[in-house]
Formats: C-alpha cells, structure tokens, sequence
C-alpha cells in the first residue's frame, strides 16, 4: 500500500487537475455557444446558395462551366477540416479515421489521391502519411475567416482546371448537438447539376416549383457564382467544425472533471484506511508498551 505521503500527493495533484479541466469546461462552453451562433447564421445563407445553385444549374446546359465537367476519375483531392487543438475527445481522431478510410478506398480502386488540410491536427497526421498534402492552413480555426476559406477554395479549382485533379472531396465534423458530432463527407467538383437540383428540391416539396427568368444566361450567372459556392461550402464546414469541436472539448472536460471526482473519493478512501491503520498501530504499540511497564 502506498504511504499517506505519497496518497496526500496524488490526491492534491488530481485536486488541481479537476480545476484545469473545469476551467477549460466553462471556457469551451463560452466558446461554443458563440462558434455556435455563427454556424446557425450561416447554415440558411449556406443553403439557400446551393438552392439558388440548384435553380441556376437546372435551366443550363451540362457544359455550362469548367468546374461542372465531368472526367474520367484518376486523380482524387480530400479537403480534411479538423481543429488546430487537441483535448477534445476523439473527435479529430473521427474525422482523421473516416479520411482515412476513404483515402484507402480510393488506393484499392488505383486512383491516386492528394490531401489539403485545414486545421493543425488533420496536417500533422497527414504530413507523415503516403498521401502528400498540396496545400494546409493551420491556426486557422480560433478564428475562423472567410480568406482562409477562399484561398482553399482558389487552389481546388486552381487544381481542377490544370487538370491536377480530377474530383475534390470534402469532409468535416457536422454538428449535429452538443453530444454529437459526425463527420461528414461532401462532393465540391466537379459540381453536378443533378446533385444541386436534388437540394433545391427538398425545399419546394411542399408547393409548385418556381419558374424563374434569368439576366444575364444562367450560363453566365454559374461562371461567376460556382466558384463562391465552392468557397461557401468550405467556409459552412469550417464553422460547423468550429462548433463540434467546442462542444467536444465541454463533453471531454466534463467527463475528465467527473473522472478526476471519482479518483479523489476512491484515494480519499484509501488514504483513510491507511491513517486509520497507522494510528491503531500506534496505539497497539503504546498499549503494549504500557502493559509491558505494568509486568
């Protein structure tokens, strides 16, 4: 059995972890109400661009833009959204796991497959992996910018249009709520007309579909407002990221702080019974010193 000196230490050293951990529960949950928000802000923009996209695309010929041609699939990039920090459960591991696995798929199939990255955690695994990664951005993810966004975006279609790649993935942590949070994989290029028509469409369900009359060509409309659509979808998944991890990290903390609760009563019970068993020694021996004077 441990000594009471070795326990008291344990117990003042889970003590001051048990502070930690909650400290960065309060502040996570600060956090992810305001990362929260902001994705909620944005999901109806999000969605109604690509049902406004859906619309356009619908009255436009197939070959209407670059970023809508479709190819023989050989070369594959995987846009990876992670966060820039750790101490958040598996909630990286998830998102890095599912790539991952997709990544493989992609080998078995004999297509070759780049990576870019967003977000420091999703870089450092793929940094060291067999898949090279063309373009990163990292600490990016505190506070999240449109530019980052956007320069992500450029070199996607940069890479489309040179024909570097041929499809673009991308994928992230969909929040879903604050005890779940999934990742989620989403096709950028080449766009389909079929796959933003069958978005639009969810939202009129209900009623007749709207005719609309376009000016200038819905052609000309999609050359200039694919590529914001691109850089839109990167930026929705770059907040919802932001907001499944905060909520992550509160669950871990949260978890981790009630673990630290569960360390310190079973120590504290074992520190007892170690005190208590050294003072009934200490009185055996006092007793028997006593009894040994009186003989």
């Amino acid at each position: 059995m441990p000594s009471l000196k070795d326990l008291s230490i344990k117990i003042t050293g889970i003590k001051k972890t048990e502070q930690i951990t909650k400290a960065m529960n309060m502040v996570a949950a600060a956090k992810m109400r305001g990362a929260q928000d902001r994705m909620e802000q944005f999901r109806p923009y999000a969605g109604k661009f690509e049902s406004v996209m859906g619309q356009l695309s619908g009255g436009a010929n197939s070959n209407a833009s670059p970023l809508m041609e479709v190819r023989d699939v050989k070369k594959v990039l995987l846009l990876v959204v992670t966060a820039d920090r750790g101490l958040c459960g598996a909630f990286n591991a998830n998102i890095i796991k599912a790539s991952e696995k997709f990544l493989l798929n992609l080998k078995s199939e004999g297509k070759d497959a780049n990576i870019a990255c967003i977000g420091k955690k999703g870089f450092q695994n793929f940094k060291k992996s067999e898949f090279p990664v063309v373009h990163s951005a990292v600490d990016c993810m505190a506070e999240i910018q449109m530019v980052d966004a956007r320069k992500a975006g450029q070199e996607i279609i940069r890479m489309f249009l040179e024909g570097e790649i041929d499809e673009a993935h991308l994928v992230y942590g969909r929040f879903i709520n604050v005890a779940v949070q999934k990742p989620t994989f989403k096709k950028l290029l080449p766009i389909s007309p079929e796959g933003l028509a069958g978005d639009s469409s969810q939202e009129e369900s209900e009623g007749a579909k709207a005719t609309y009359i376009y000016e200038p060509a819905p052609e000309e409309i999609l050359t200039q407002l694919l590529p914001m659509y691109i850089n839109v979808q990167i930026m929705a998944a770059m907040l919802e990221t932001g907001a499944s991890e905060q909520a992550a990290r509160m669950t871990a903390m949260d978890n981790a702080t009630r673990a630290c609760e569960e360390m310190i009563h079973d120590l504290s019970l074992t520190y007892n019974k170690a005190r208590q068993g050294a003072i009934t020694t200490e009185l055996m021996d006092i007793v028997g010193g006593a009894e040994a004077l009186k003989g």
